[in-house]
């Protein structure tokens, strides 16, 4: 591609205010030039604050748009599918929010779409490219623990006021998302346990309503077992009384310890001893992925967040929920 690349956004809401959209707009030879909110007065806010040349209402303008070179989608999951066909249609790279689409067979669609224009697409899996995790693959693949044995992952939280109060909350529609926070957060770790240990080979899952608050699951429970033969468990529960989140990898000469959403150290116990480091993450927490974007488009360098792997995620998302 050219030497400079001017990103659209399509959603320019919540996420994109911190986590993304500023290092779209700080990271070399990259613009944030357009964005499209459907709400005309909020985008062109957004434009103002953010410094942006152009807003739109109509996402079909931005992409078709010949100053436009790349488009980045932050809606939400249910209408990936709908802009991402369009963007792949115009030959432009594309980077999705994470999850890829609400289902693997929207995904699967994406994908396609993609790989046949033979146009680059990535998947907001930013832990991929986050310092602290990638420590963790460090100590993963020089053995710090031994042989691979086993992954662990549990993480629950109180049902918000806003669960309780009924209000609508499009994390929690079924249509949307399936499986509620599971396919919000969960998604996050099990292309994380992707990255460090390799693809899935098969997955069993449960999925019920406990609770009763909303149309989508809010407990989940999984097991799998890596192409590698790394077996993995997981439990996901969205109305206990407590925040818990910890991942236990275990090998045969020791564990690494962390937090998929928490700040907190990674830790590492062997026969040496113990180690724990705090590895902080970046105010905009894509920052990482958006410059190995960067690299990817113009230095030839692979990105470890890319539709094939966004796809893998899906799959395994939808096993876990029953939907395949």
């Amino acid at each position: 591609m050219k030497k400079n690349i001017r990103w659209g956004i399509i959603g320019c809401g919540a996420v994109t205010e911190v986590k993304s959209g500023p290092a779209y707009k700080n990271t070399p030879n990259f613009e944030l030039f357009a964005v499209m909110r459907r709400d005309t007065e909020k985008a062109a806010d957004y434009a103002k604050r953010h410094n942006v040349s152009k807003y739109y209402t109509n996402a079909d303008e931005l992409i078709l748009d010949n100053e436009v070179d790349a488009v980045y989608i932050a809606t939400p999951p249910d209408t990936h599918k709908y802009y991402a066909l369009k963007v792949a249609d115009a030959g432009k790279p594309c980077c999705i929010e994470k999850p890829m689409a609400p289902s693997y067979k929207d995904s699967m669609a994406i994908y396609n779409a993609f790989k046949e224009k033979e146009v680059p697409l990535f998947i907001a899996y930013y832990r991929r490219s986050l310092p602290r995790f990638l420590k963790v693959k460090e100590w993963l693949d020089t053995k710090e623990i031994g042989e691979i044995r086993h992954i662990r992952w549990y993480l629950s939280k109180a049902p918000s006021d806003i669960d309780k109060s009924g209000v609508y909350n499009w994390r929690t529609d079924a249509a949307i998302a399936p499986g509620g926070y599971f396919d919000d957060l969960a998604s996050h770790g099990l292309d994380l346990f992707s990255f460090l240990l390799g693809d899935f080979k098969e997955v069993k899952g449960i999925a019920v309503n406990q609770q009763g608050l909303y149309a989508a699951k809010d407990a989940i429970t999984a097991s799998w077992i890596h192409k590698n033969g790394i077996t993995g468990e997981g439990s996901w529960n969205f109305g206990s009384y407590q925040r818990e989140d910890k991942v236990e990898i275990i090998g045969s000469k020791g564990k690494v310890v962390f937090s998929v959403f928490g700040e907190t150290e990674v830790e590492l116990y062997n026969t040496i001893g113990e180690k724990k480091l705090f590895i902080g993450n970046p105010k905009h927490i894509q920052e990482f992925h958006v410059a190995n974007i960067r690299k990817h488009l113009l230095e030839n360098t692979k990105h470890p967040s890319q539709g094939k792997s966004g796809l893998h995620c899906s799959w395994v998302m939808d096993k876990i929920l029953g939907n395949i």
